[in-house]
């Protein structure tokens, strides 16, 4: 389900992704965002086709030697129990950090087809009642969601549909700045998916029919096996990608885009980063080489489930990751930018 909103004229990578980022999947419920995929390929005159396991393959050659990946499932929540007042309690869908979340609203996907709103709320929230709120944890023992029905037990809740196991999904609060920020929730990895799309858009069809490269869309990143499954044989060289890291300690910023050499699943391949490397200084590519101490990748899921290839990671540089994220307009042009030359370069 996508929400929709008027804008104004801005850079069709941006177009791109606030388009990604208004069409709710969490991990696990991602066919919508993966169709949407499939229609911009398609229309590009792109072939498609999807895994058993449900993720998306873009590309036309018949036997990719590389493979670019990048996930469009994003953190959420899913319903645990449903308590006594009629309000949901919540299980996490990855890991969202819930105080960047808290006050937001949420919208619940019933097996029925209706969609409920809800806002994600402290136990006892009232200050006027508890003037402990503000010292509270914000955890999942800690905190519900509010359900915007009028309920006063579980029996009235089930009534409308809603039971343990149903999807819950925060709004992305999309939003582009004159100066050139990105400001949303899910960034990772919608802005990397965001890079591919652009990338795929701007070689076309013809150029992607002579390059042996297939785009891989992966939908259980967060959760850890999106890459484990899927990706064919005869793939020798794997890059993904995926959010950057900015914060203490790391090199990224939100303007370039950054080239992983280690994550906490180990070091990527020597000599692919070595070449990613090279590529964006000849290119004039805006580049980071940075080390994300907590952190793993598509690129990590695939090498432990045995993929016999060499892995990178490059991403626009995200702030506040799993939380209220950012990033910048020259960090994504810069992502697809390196793509695009890493791809040029096998002609």
């Amino acid at each position: 389900m996508a929400r929709k909103e008027k804008v104004g004229k801005e850079p069709q990578i941006v177009s791109i992704l606030r388009e990604l980022s208004n069409i709710y999947s969490p991990t696990g419920m991602t066919e919508d965002v993966l169709k949407h995929v499939e229609n911009i390929a398609k229309k590009a005159g792109i072939a498609c086709k999807y895994t058993n396991k449900g993720a998306l393959i873009v590309g036309s050659h018949p036997k990719p030697e590389l493979a670019i990946a990048g996930h469009v499932d994003t953190l959420g929540l899913m319903v645990k129990e449903i308590r006594s007042d009629g309000n949901l309690s919540f299980t996490r869908l990855g890991g969202p950090v819930l105080p960047a979340f808290e006050g937001q609203t949420v919208r619940i996907f019933a097996e029925n087809g209706k969609i409920f709103s809800g806002t994600l709320v402290l136990n006892n929230p009232a200050a006027h009642v508890n003037n402990k709120a503000s010292d509270m944890p914000r955890n999942d023992a800690n905190m519900h969601i509010r359900l915007d029905a009028e309920v006063k037990n579980a029996k009235e809740t089930r009534k409308l549909g809603i039971e343990i196991g149903d999807f819950i999904a925060f709004e992305a609060d999309f939003e582009f700045t004159d100066t050139g920020f990105v400001k949303s929730h899910f960034l990772d990895d919608k802005a990397g998916c965001a890079a591919m799309i652009a990338s795929f858009l701007k070689l076309g069809a013809k150029a992607l029919q002579k390059i042996p490269v297939m785009y891989f869309f992966s939908n259980y990143e967060e959760v850890g096996h999106g890459a484990c499954a899927g990706i064919p044989d005869t793939v020798r060289e794997l890059l993904v990608v995926d959010m950057g890291v900015v914060g203490d300690g790391v090199a990224g910023d939100e303007y370039s885009v950054s080239i992983c050499v280690k994550d906490s699943s180990g070091p990527y391949d020597y000599d692919l980063r070595k070449r990613l490397i090279k590529l964006a200084g000849k290119n004039k590519i805006n580049f980071k080489p940075d080390v994300f101490p907590f952190y793993g990748s598509d690129g990590s899921a695939a090498l432990r489930a045995g993929l016999d290839a060499k892995v990178g990671l490059i991403g626009p540089g995200v702030s506040a990751s799993h939380g209220n994220e950012r990033t910048h307009l020259k960090g994504l042009n810069a992502t697809s930018e390196l793509l695009i030359s890493y791809l040029k370069s096998f002609k």
